[in-house]
């Protein structure tokens, strides 16, 4: 047995290692735009020429045609796009939201600054939502995402070892997600200034989102036993934070990983948190499903759990009596 366990660390420790590095540097490593929604404003013609330049960087941008500047600046407030080229009388001006990604806007300035200097022009920025003064390049808001899924991978793994269950697992569940979004975004919008949007919206999404990650923990748990808790962990630590995009943009991830981390509760919470910060609930209603269906999902699983358990236990103790009752 003991040789077992030997070969068991021996093995099991490298593997999870090498999904580690994986999971974490390679989409690092390959960052880049990919079908990063851009728009384009400003007449047919003379926006020709833009579209011809951008679409050189093949598969970088997916582009949008706005009439005008007022269109498009309106489709990034909307988070339908992450900037736009707008060409004016006096030359190309560049519209970007560093609130939404300030590594995305700086890519932008980068791309468009460096073809405009090509054909002899300058290019004008203009920040339509900028990120927040004291978090200019969102560190903030991306390292919050480790800190509320350990929360909610914590909440769930005591909630399971302490024996909790049905009902009280669920309450404990609800009211430690609570308390969380309340102290993180006392934190982060109170103290930090990370956050500049509705602080109830902002707190409900804190708790939301550690509810997504502890439901799922417990629940698993409550299906499969402790095991659940370390499946659970591995899916939110070594798969959603890395594919989170949270540092950067799910579109500059490589495929189908930028997919896959919004479908995490990482990902989520982070585009749900930059919406209803930032941009007033634009482009909400996807995250914040997707984190409703984690959490219901998971509560659920809390009390089907225990249910089959309690069913199990039922069957086991009429088995007893039956065995035990007097014959004839």
């Amino acid at each position: 047995m003991s040789t077992r366990r030997l070969i068991a660390v021996v093995v099991l420790v490298p593997l999870l290692a090498t999904v580690a590095l994986w999971a974490f540097a390679w989409p690092a490593a390959r960052t880049a735009p990919r079908d990063l929604p851009l728009g384009v404003a400003g007449p047919a013609a003379a926006t020709a020429q833009v579209e011809k330049q951008l679409r050189q960087h093949e598969g970088a941008f997916e582009i949008h045609r706005y009439a005008d500047e007022r269109a498009a600046r309106a489709a990034i407030e909307e988070r339908t796009v992450y900037g736009a080229v707008v060409v004016t009388a006096q030359g190309p001006e560049l519209l970007t939201a560093s609130a939404a990604s300030p590594v995305v806007a700086q890519l932008l300035q980068q791309a468009v600054t460096r073809q405009a200097a090509a054909s002899g022009g300058e290019v004008r920025t203009v920040d339509v939502v900028p990120a927040p003064a004291s978090d200019p390049r969102g560190a903030a808001l991306s390292s919050s995402v480790l800190p509320l899924a350990l929360s909610g991978i914590i909440a769930g793994a005591l909630v399971t070892l302490l024996g909790l269950s049905g009902l009280r697992a669920v309450t404990a569940l609800v009211l430690c997600a609570a308390l969380v979004g309340v102290i993180a975004a006392t934190l982060a919008h109170s103290w930090l200034g990370a956050l500049t949007g509705n602080w109830w919206a902002e707190a409900g999404t804190l708790a939301l989102a550690t509810l997504a990650v502890s439901g799922a923990v417990a629940g698993l748990a409550a299906l499969a036993g402790q095991a659940g808790i370390g499946a659970a962990a591995f899916l939110v630590m070594f798969l959603g934070n890395p594919f989170s995009g949270a540092a950067s943009a799910p579109q500059l991830l490589p495929e189908p990983v930028g997919t896959i981390g919004q479908w995490l509760p990482p990902g989520a919470s982070a585009t749900l948190l930059r919406s209803v910060s930032f941009f007033d609930g634009a482009a909400a209603t996807g995250p914040a499903l997707t984190l409703t269906w984690w959490a219901v999902l998971g509560l659920g699983a809390v009390l089907v759990g225990n249910a089959l358990k309690s069913r199990a236990r039922n069957a086991v103790s009429a088995a007893d009596d039956r065995e035990l009752a007097p014959v004839g």
